[in-house]
């Protein structure tokens, strides 16, 4: 397979190893000095890609996986924060192009396992009165946005699954309504990744966790997704790729 990569930082350059050492090839390379754009000079690098892979910041993806569209080109987006905005507009052009677009809010295998923990634990809480529920996300300083996409995608799932609670909240202070869910974000160096879950009454606490080690899993779980896309149309997620 063919791959484009949309962002060469650390991410990138650990997809890069990922899809190679899985026998892909990465025949263009796109970032902040060659930024991707519905132009001849991005049209003549990405004529090869059977599809790309985007990893780079809020603001930048939407303009992205329209251009990725608008030039028949696959692509799986690992950047977060950009689907309350831009996804139902990401949508209309998906069906008006009959594209193809996987995203993720996390792409690692164990996270997405952590999902489906999540949602089926809430399910068994809601009918009990004496917990109450709260996320708290860690990542490394250079992560722009809080919460993190994982840290809202549990919450959602949350709502969705326990009747309780309609509504999530970042919070710095004391957490006040009991409908809302609370969600600490936490900046540390040299951090790629840590989810914890609890439910916690005045007898015990009920935790799910998620230590990312490094940043190998989101990087296989992309090349997965990846994989996953070729040869395909429509909307997916790593629940599809995973059959979750």
């Amino acid at each position: 397979m063919k791959i484009a990569l949309i962002g060469y930082g650390k991410m990138g350059k650990a997809i890069e190893i990922i899809a190679l050492e899985r026998g892909h090839e990465i025949v263009a390379v796109f970032n902040s000095e060659n930024p991707f754009k519905n132009n001849p000079a991005t049209l003549s690098k990405i004529k090869e890609a059977d599809l790309a892979i985007e990893f780079t910041q809020p603001k930048l993806a939407i303009a992205h996986i329209l251009t990725a569209l608008e030039m028949n080109l696959p692509i799986v987006v690992g950047t977060t924060a950009w689907q309350k905005e831009g996804l139902s507009l990401i949508k209309e052009k998906l069906k008006a192009n009959n594209g193809a677009l996987l995203h993720a809010s996390n792409f690692s295998v164990g996270v997405n396992i952590l999902f489906a923990l999540n949602k089926k634990l809430a399910s068994l809480m809601q009918n009990q009165a004496d917990y109450a529920v709260e996320i708290t996300e860690i990542h490394h300083t250079q992560k722009l946005d809080a919460p993190s996409g994982t840290a809202v995608s549990l919450a959602q799932d949350i709502i969705e699954n326990h009747s309780n609670y309609s509504s999530w909240e970042l919070v710095e202070k004391q957490h006040i309504d009991e409908h809302s869910i609370p969600i600490i974000a936490i900046r540390e160096p040299e951090i790629s990744g840590t989810h914890y879950v609890r439910y916690e009454s005045e007898i015990d606490t009920i935790t799910l966790a998620h230590h990312a080690h490094n940043r190998k899993g989101f990087a296989l779980g992309s090349v997965i997704a990846a994989e996953f896309l070729k040869d395909k149309k429509g909307l997916f997620t790593m629940s599809d790729v995973l059959n979750l």
